[in-house]
């Protein structure tokens, strides 16, 4: 069966070329096997049933329907990680520029480039654009996932105190950041310490408008805040009560929009975090690699709406997977269809996620079409699909 693949933005082409020669690259829609996305939102879009996954080529799902998307048997795949870099190298330019008045500095060269004594009057001029080190400052890090750890890893390494919070922080994460990072229990602990707090954390319900004026409150008076995560993780309005007064010294913010482009104190870029061609090519080739590998092997690594669930090469006879409500007796109900049809399951996986759950099932004998519409007659299953 030919997979069609539909790119609903431009996807790097090293990403593209990962897909077998059994993958096409279509412009329909409505017969699209994969979605790969990048910034175009998918919230009114009808999803056709042909659809298997989306994968996002970066990180936040914000413009992808995770809930309409699970209802529907739609696996949705991010790439943590694959733009970290990108994001973390921003986010040292940040610093810096929030540290010392360096873009006010090359607009007054611009702006003096015809003065014939440039020279003589930038050593007079030089004085309004003064700064300050960060070496011995406190950075203090909301959000130690993929892009928070190399950042701390970084700013420690430029002589910065570094502090961090994060209460969900991974095993993995913590034992690739170094052991000269503070971590601490929450983050107003952050706020009443540091000169600079940088914000690495996903929009939910729990962290929009998060900085608001009672963190700031909390916060060293002339404290510089860094938010290359989302613009909606600040209050706009409170931000620019804050800035103000002085109480946040500078702002930077790489999410321009018609409140941030007129802060005062403040620096916007335009959403330059993982605009790198490095970065661009790393989130095409790992989105590649969750399509092919849920779609060939049915496994799911990185998903937002369904579980993890690795079960490897399929070895065995047969392998089919199903897609479910996470509802008590669902792996009876599978057993009893196998059992009915004198199947022998020889391996199982099950993992939840919130209202849903996915499971495989490798078995002895080939699955019979008898075998797929029972699975698909449980109310409470999703999808079912045969891999081998």
């Amino acid at each position: 069966m030919s997979v069609k693949v539909k790119c609903l933005n431009p996807i790097a082409e090293c990403g593209l070329e990962m897909l077998p020669d059994d993958y096409e690259i279509t412009e329909d829609m409505n017969e699209a096997t994969a979605v790969l996305v990048r910034s175009a939102v998918m919230h009114d879009m009808d999803l056709p049933d042909s659809l298997l996954a989306v994968a996002r080529a970066g990180a936040g799902v914000n413009n992808i329907p995770l809930e309409k998307c699970a209802e529907q048997g739609v696996v949705v795949f991010n790439t943590p990680g694959a733009n970290a870099n990108g994001v973390k190298e921003l986010t040292i330019a940040a610093l810096l520029l929030s540290a010392r008045d360096i873009a006010g500095g090359i607009r007054w060269c611009k702006d003096n480039k015809d003065d014939p004594d440039i020279a003589k009057s930038a050593e007079k001029a030089k004085k309004s654009f003064a700064g300050t080190e960060i070496k011995g400052k406190k950075l203090g890090i909301i959000g130690l996932g993929a892009i928070g750890v190399i950042v701390a890893n970084a700013a420690n390494r430029l002589g910065m105190d570094v502090y961090g919070c994060d209460p969900y922080i991974s095993i993995e994460n913590a034992v690739n950041m170094t052991r000269d990072v503070t971590m601490v229990k929450s983050n107003e602990e952050l706020y009443e310490i540091c000169d600079y707090i940088t914000i690495h954390v996903p929009l939910l319900d729990a962290t929009k408008g998060m900085l608001n004026k009672e963190a700031f409150d909390k916060m060293k008076d002339g404290v510089v805040i860094l938010n290359l995560s989302r613009d909606t993780l600040v209050n706009e309005e409170d931000m620019k009560a804050a800035l103000e007064s002085g109480k946040v010294g500078h702002y930077f913010v790489d999410f321009p929009n018609p409140t941030t482009v007129n802060l005062p104190n403040t620096t916007v870029t335009p959403h330059l975090g993982a605009s790198t061609q490095e970065s661009e090519d790393n989130c095409a080739k790992m989105a590649a690699r969750e399509i092919r590998d849920f779609i060939d092997n049915g496994n799911i690594k990185n998903s937002v709406n369904y579980p993890d669930t690795d079960a490897g090469i399929c070895q065995t006879e047969g392998r089919i997977t199903i897609l479910h409500k996470n509802l008590p007796k669902m792996l009876t109900q599978f057993t009893n269809v196998f059992a009915k049809d004198d199947v022998n399951i020889e391996n199982m996986w099950n993992k939840s996620k919130g209202s849903f759950a996915y499971s495989i099932l490798d078995v002895c004998s080939p699955i019979s079409d008898q075998v797929v519409k029972d699975l698909e007659a449980i109310p409470e299953v999703i999808r079912v699909r045969t891999i081998k």
